[in-house]
């Protein structure tokens, strides 16, 4: 059996994926990814012995170039991106049982036209909720497409979103479509979820509240396998002293609102933590922060695996990644979230809500902000609450959807005559 796993976006929509395919290769599976064309992502996903086919153009180079895509310019790079998937995804999928995608709607819409064409089984599945029609939550809006402040109704706003996701991406969309003797979708974000998608996030930290307009399936978050031991120069570090607070903002690049002087978000960073008297783990990240000055109490790393990490932290500060969220409370660590945009106010505001860390105001921190902001997560309180919640995350996600995904592939396949 054959699946092919199609994303496009930062290290939060591959990360996922290298769990959910390490559990489908345990089953026997034979699995191809296609992803943006990132040697770091290649790498990761050669690390589970997993092949990947790049599509589309570099997602770090596109967010942390010289001129970063602005609104005006959506409907064009969605157009290159629908584009290439179709190019792309139409010659890896031959052959194949299943196709999962997930990431941003015209790459997905071209994935499952893809599979529509080839005739296989399809599934959507995201990681966060913030994108699923839902009358208790409002739709993320689109850049450039606010909606009308007196517009307060949830359902209203997701029409709305409907209607702006058409407008942005329908052409693109249709138009390849025709090309393969496909007719036109009508919904975009109807055709993408299907009637039934999955949520790979953890219950309790991101719980689906019914009713609901759609019948989601919530699997449990898909973690990655601990395949990768800490650099040794990270672990010295680490046994030298008292655990370290750890600061990351993961793919987020220097345009971000919090992240445009990476020197001076590390010096606040740095700063704050020195003040509740830790050491201090600076991740570069996509925003290349660095250290501020040479004294042994602080040292940067670059890409390392959060699960193995985390456990040996005295607190995460970061920017409220579903996939650093997750591992940062699977860990027990408590959290500081320092939230930059889209879905990441929501994961702050769920960090908050369990008493498993602190929320900042706002994406730009100064050394008495966060140092407030860490003094409440690092309290005995929220140290034992992390602790405690640790203990509830699901650890299975990745292997329930994997065991549900070939369930569904053999049923619907036709019996074999004897």
């Amino acid at each position: 059996m054959r699946v092919l796993l199609s994303t496009y976006g930062s290290r939060g929509d591959v990360e996922p994926l290298v769990g959910f395919a390490a559990q489908l290769r345990a089953l026997g599976v034979q699995v191809l990814v296609c992803a943006p064309a990132d040697a770091e992502f290649a790498q990761r996903l050669a690390d589970i012995d997993v092949p990947m086919v790049p599509v589309g153009r570099s997602a770090r180079g596109l967010v942390t170039g010289a001129t970063p895509p602005s609104a005006a310019d959506l409907p064009r790079h969605a157009a290159e991106l629908v584009a290439a998937q179709f190019d792309t995804l139409a010659t890896v999928a031959e052959g194949c049982d299943a196709l999962v995608a997930t990431s941003i709607m015209p790459s997905a819409a071209a994935a499952r036209s893809v599979a529509e064409k080839l005739g296989i089984h399809y599934e959507y599945v995201t990681f966060q909720q913030l994108t699923l029609p839902s009358p208790h939550h409002p739709p993320l809006p689109y850049p450039g497409r606010p909606f009308p402040p007196e517009v307060t109704d949830n359902r209203v706003l997701w029409d709305l979103d409907a209607q702006s996701i058409n407008a942005l991406f329908g052409t693109a969309i249709d138009t390849h479509r025709a090309s393969i003797g496909l007719p036109p979708v009508g919904d975009v974000r109807e055709y993408v979820h299907t009637e039934q998608p999955w949520l790979a996030t953890d219950p309790i930290l991101d719980p689906w509240l019914e009713p609901a307009d759609l019948d989601v399936v919530q699997t449990g978050a898909w973690l990655a396998p601990d395949v990768r031991p800490l650099p040794a120069e990270l672990v010295a570090f680490l046994d030298a002293g008292t655990p370290p607070v750890y600061v990351g903002f993961g793919s987020m690049a220097k345009q971000t609102a919090g992240l445009r002087a990476p020197e001076k978000i590390a010096r606040v960073a740095i700063e704050a933590v020195r003040a509740q008297g830790r050491r201090v783990l600076v991740a570069r990240g996509w925003a290349d922060l660095a250290l501020i000055d040479d004294r042994d109490d602080c040292f940067a790393i670059g890409e390392v695996d959060h699960r193995a990490l985390f456990g040996r932290v005295a607190a995460v500060v970061h920017h409220g990644g579903a996939g650093t969220t997750t591992a940062a409370a699977r860990a027990g660590a408590p959290q500081v979230v320092v939230p930059q945009a889209v879905d990441q106010p929501y994961w702050a505001g769920r960090v908050a809500a369990l008493g498993i860390g602190a929320a900042h105001d706002g994406p730009i921190p100064t050394t008495e902000s966060l140092s407030a902001a860490l003094r409440t997560a690092l309290t005995p309180e929220t140290c034992e609450r992390a602790s405690a919640v640790a203990a509830t995350i699901r650890t299975d996600g990745a292997t329930v959807a994997a065991k549900m995904l070939l369930d569904k592939i053999s049923r619907q396949r036709p019996p074999v005559s004897v």
